[in-house]
């Protein structure tokens, strides 16, 4: 009855996604693409057989990509549906695929468009990526036979609370065919969602190799800076703007090396440009770069690109953690640690807690109160050269211990499936 008043509630909500969906569009066109796929209406003809793989957003994605690498190998001729929710997602999904290979929307979690979307392809398996737990899109898995698993699968504190506070989750949680954690902490919260956990095989983002010449390219341009590069990474609103007060104050600090903002959110590089104006600060895009970053300009620099996170790594002597400080709960740490880049993190690291105190054990990460103490670190660290070096090097060690999940976790759905696809 509960599952069927949500359906109720979702199906209300149709208009108010199509609003939603619009109104993003007009910052990122993406949006307004392939619009009916989000309510089960395809143009396409029917199919069946396919590995299903879905990754909302870009991490998740990129987290996806090594997965599914592991999987084609296991699996000679897998025809991969992959499922997005967001425009950024999508993009970077695109690279994934192959002759065959077939990429849409996500369906609205409605009866009606998770049953169209399950008649229009009928998977083999459903493999969802991390936290995506839709109790109408799982329940109807159900009823057609289709085996979900939850890959890569994490679960906050914060998270389990919530999920316990909502009838309606323990029981997408138990009808999964098999969650696979990151780390034992998310195991057991896992486990008291209702999730069967089938193993414990770590984070996929760790076997993710960084694009060697986008590192090759970034390394390059460091050598040319002039002064140490600070990276502010995946910063989130704001945090940037504490930032820029704290350097506006402090024209040492702001002089000490250079700064690198990346947003984590491409629809707000605009307004951190103009942020960067407000504060005081002249400004140089990435985007209007050339063919090197303007070194000696004075000015903060903007990562306004997707897809060139290894560049940026490449070009920092150390990254300061966006979403960490703010209660955000942090962003991804390991991508920094597998090109060779020293973290500084705020308090704030609930969603990677593991990964988060893993590298501060290792040296590769260095947990800081504030960003005030963050901008006073990175001074000291730009002092510092051996120091620098040596949490470089931890942090590729603490990025190569942690490789393997992908192999693990494609052996177990693998096995899932029998000897193979199902013809």
């Amino acid at each position: 009855m509960l599952l069927r008043f949500y359906g109720w509630l979702t199906w209300l909500a149709q208009p108010l996604l199509r609003r939603k969906l619009a109104r993003r569009a007009a910052a990122e066109p993406g949006y307004g693409q392939w619009t009916e796929e989000r309510f089960g209406r395809y143009t396409r003809p029917a199919s069946s057989g396919w590995v299903w793989v879905h990754a909302v957003s870009l991490g998740e994605t990129r987290a996806a990509a090594v997965l599914v690498a592991a999987l084609r190998e296991r699996l000679p001729g897998m025809r991969l549906l992959l499922t997005h929710g967001t425009a950024t997602g999508r993009a970077e999904g695109a690279r994934l695929l192959r002759d065959g290979d077939l990429q849409a929307w996500q369906p609205w979690d409605t009866p009606g468009a998770t049953a169209r979307f399950l008649a229009q392809f009928r998977p083999q398996v459903g493999i969802l990526m991390e936290t995506e737990i839709w109790p109408w899109l799982i329940e109807n898995c159900r009823r057609a036979g289709v085996p979900v698993v939850l890959a890569n699968a994490r679960l906050s504190e914060k998270s389990l609370q919530g999920a316990q506070r909502v009838p309606l989750l323990p029981p997408a949680y138990a009808a999964l065919a098999a969650a696979y954690a990151q780390t034992e902490d998310d195991a057991a919260r896992l486990r008291q969602a209702g999730a069967r956990v089938a193993g414990v095989f770590g984070n996929l983002k760790f076997d993710a190799a960084p694009d060697a010449a986008q590192l090759a390219q970034g390394r390059q341009w460091r050598s040319a800076a002039g002064k140490p590069v600070v990276l502010f990474a995946s910063s989130r609103e704001g945090e940037e703007a504490a930032l820029l007060a704290l350097l506006q104050a402090d024209a040492a600090a702001a002089g000490a090396v250079q700064w690198l903002i990346v947003p984590r959110h491409p629809q707000r590089f605009d307004a951190v440009a103009d942020l960067v104006r407000t504060h005081g600060f002249a400004v140089a895009r990435r985007s209007g770069w050339g063919d090197a970053p303007p070194a000696g300009s004075g000015a903060i620099w903007l990562g306004d690109s997707l897809g060139e996170m290894a560049l940026y790594y490449g070009l920092a002597e150390m990254a300061l953690l966006g979403g960490s400080f703010e209660p955000l709960g942090g962003q991804n740490l390991i991508e920094a640690a597998a090109c060779g880049c020293p973290v500084l993190m705020g308090p704030h690291t609930f969603n990677f807690a593991e990964a988060a105190a893993l590298a501060e054990q290792a040296g590769a990460a260095l947990r800081v109160a504030d960003l005030r103490d963050a901008v006073g670190q990175a001074q000291r660290l730009a002092r510092d050269l051996p120091l620098r070096e040596k949490a470089a090097q931890a942090a590729l060690g603490f990025a190569a211990a942690h490789r393997g999940a992908a192999a693990r976790t494609a052996d177990a759905i693998t096995s899932l499936l029998g000897l193979g696809l199902r013809p």
